[in-house]
């Protein structure tokens, strides 16, 4: 992992495993006024409901990835992993950009389903 696309992708966090690697969040902070947008309905901001946004900017940004990145949240930590290590750092580096597009991540984020 290099300093430039741990800077790219804060503050989200690379972790190198064995055979795959993980881009994780630890939440609460980043973005929590976006899941407060629907809080009424359940949204709480946690590692879940962060997987369930993500798997929507996955269908409708990344199809190409549906078969090569995978999620296992937590409720303090969102995690996204892949044996794939080019196909995450594509992912994060996308799902980064729009999370820092609030028009964009809204509306990703209308049609997340809760867990």
């Amino acid at each position: 992992m290099n300093k430039e696309l741990e800077e790219k992708i804060k503050p989200f966090f690379w972790v190198e495993h064995d055979t795959s690697c993980s881009v994780c969040l630890s939440v609460g902070e980043y973005l929590q006024e976006v899941f407060d947008t629907r809080e009424d309905e359940g949204f709480e901001g946690n590692g879940y409901d962060w997987a369930s946004l993500a798997q929507v900017f996955l269908d409708e940004k990344c199809p190409e990835l549906q078969e090569k990145v995978d999620f296992d949240p937590e409720g303090s930590m969102f995690v996204a992993y892949s044996k794939d290590k080019d196909s995450l750092v594509e992912f994060i580096c996308k799902f980064k950009k729009s999370c820092e597009n609030k028009e964009e991540i809204l509306d990703l984020f209308s049609r997340a389903e809760l867990d």
